[in-house]
């Protein structure tokens, strides 16, 4: 980075909070996606709204990229800096400024973890029911960015669901409030919604006002063997028409067989299956979902089944599904995070699984995913043998046509990771030129200079 931009950098942030040492550019350079290398010119540590405003400024004077860094748990590359970028680090503004106990709002700055605005919420009585498996390292701000889903979808909705109002630093350099958390309000555009999801490309979060709800009841959690794909959507509807679901999850027993492996699980149930579900509700339906077990066994469309009598065997269940990612980690997958209506699921399935089997038959492909919602993760793994350059290279030959599968369906190519750099040049495949073409719109008018978070989501 050229000195007189590092002294300007200086100017703003106080000693300490500019890096450009080789090992703070490698950490906070990069997201979770290992697909990209980290070069960005230098790290600063904003810690107030003024900051960020002021390096918008001088951003847009001195022509600077900037890209926003929050838990860098992403999975599409839209934290990467590749490019000698200045990364925006959010870990200092990592405090809950207010609550507000009538309206049950929580204003958070963009750094505050998951896990502790859970845990705020917990100690005033209340939940904020957003979760998933990063909740310990992902921020607020990274959650908006990305309209963050996870496991309770199905129940609760996404992020956006529980922003109730947020406060931006646009690329213009202007500061926005965005509806101020109010519940209704008639008043034209409602900005906030553009500012979710958009992946930092029109402006930086740095203020939200989050909605806390009642805690749940107490939940039980079951998990079944399921006797082949054809009995997933029959299984789903059974339970849905009974009682009100918090979450329906699916995993392929190769899935199940590397999370045990690699966490030293104990295997659910004694005899393997090719798909499971697991399934959580509240604990006081548990003779009703009972119920609808054993008509699914008499359907013959589950094998067997076990339900958690405890908090602690819940959560050994769901450590079945949450510990997929980090247990296939080490094989290196190449990540796809899709989503179809939920009655397209079992065909999808069919047709991905046919579509890499006929191009690279020595893959495995592990399945798992948030089915309840439509929401399917395919990891392609890769082979001891074959070198990981070429490995991606050959993924990457078969997503046009996997994606191709996707729009046929009306799908989404991401369904809850964000486009980032990873799936910038499909975007085709979800979106028509008509809607890129507005959305470029937007970008010219929120981020005239494009110093936010350039070449993610948009090309060009």
């Amino acid at each position: 980075m050229r000195s007189f931009l590092l002294k300007a950098l200086k100017d703003i942030f106080t000693p300490g909070r500019v890096r450009t040492n080789a090992d703070d550019l490698a950490a906070w350079g990069v997201d979770w996606t290992r697909n990209f290398k980290a070069a960005p010119g230098a790290i600063v540590f904003p810690e107030t709204v003024d900051e960020v405003v002021a390096l918008t400024g001088l951003a847009n004077a001195q022509g600077l990229a900037l890209v926003p860094s929050g838990g860098r748990t992403g999975l599409s590359g839209g934290a990467v800096a590749a490019d000698g970028e200045v990364v925006v680090s959010f870990d200092r503004m990592n405090r809950i400024l207010a609550f507000d106990p009538v309206n049950r709002l929580a204003r958070c700055q963009a750094g505050v973890v998951t896990a502790a605005l859970q845990a705020y919420a917990h100690e005033r009585g209340l939940c904020y029911p957003v979760d998933f498996g990063s909740s310990g390292s992902s921020q607020i701000g990274g959650n908006v960015a990305t309209n963050a889903g996870g496991i309770r979808v199905i129940r609760y909705g996404l992020t956006r669901d529980w922003i109730a109002g947020l406060k931006v630093v646009a690329g213009t350099g202007a500061l926005l409030d965005c509806n101020n958390g109010l519940v209704k309000n008639a008043t034209g555009y409602d900005l906030r919604h553009l500012f979710i999801g958009s992946e930092g490309t029109l402006g930086f979060i740095v203020e939200a006002e989050v909605r806390l709800r009642p805690p749940p009841p107490p939940q039980r959690v079951m998990v079944l063997g399921l006797n082949g794909l054809a009995a997933i959507l029959p299984v789903l509807e059974a339970f849905q028409a009974a009682l009100a679901l918090s979450a329906f999850e699916f995993f392929s027993e190769l899935a199940l067989t590397h999370v045990v492996a690699h966490r030293r699980l104990q295997r659910p149930l004694d005899k393997a299956a090719p798909f499971y579900a697991l399934i959580e509700f509240d604990a006081a339906a548990e003779d009703t979902a009972l119920g609808v077990f054993q008509a699914a066994v008499e359907r013959n469309w589950v094998a067997d089944g076990v339900i958690s009598q405890s908090d602690a065997q819940a959560a050994s269940l769901w450590a079945l599904r949450e510990g997929i990612t980090e247990s296939i980690a080490p094989l290196t997958p190449y990540k796809n995070d899709l989503s179809v209506r939920v009655s397209d699921v079992p065909d999808f399935l069919d047709e991905v699984d046919r579509i890499v089997g006929e191009s690279y038959p020595e893959f495995e492909i592990c399945w798992y995913g948030h089915i309840g919602d439509g929401n399917l993760h395919l990891n392609i793994l890769k082979p001891e043998s074959l070198a990981t350059d070429e490995f991606y290279e050959q993924c990457h030959r078969i997503s046009p046509a996997l994606f191709a599968a996707v729009r046929n369906r009306g799908g989404s190519i991401s369904a809850e990771h964000g486009v980032g750099l990873l799936k910038r040049d499909f975007l085709e495949f979800s979106r028509s030129p008509a809607e890129i073409e507005l959305m470029r719109g937007v970008k010219a008018v929120f981020d005239p200079n494009g110093v936010m978070n350039p070449g993610k989501l948009l090309s060009g």
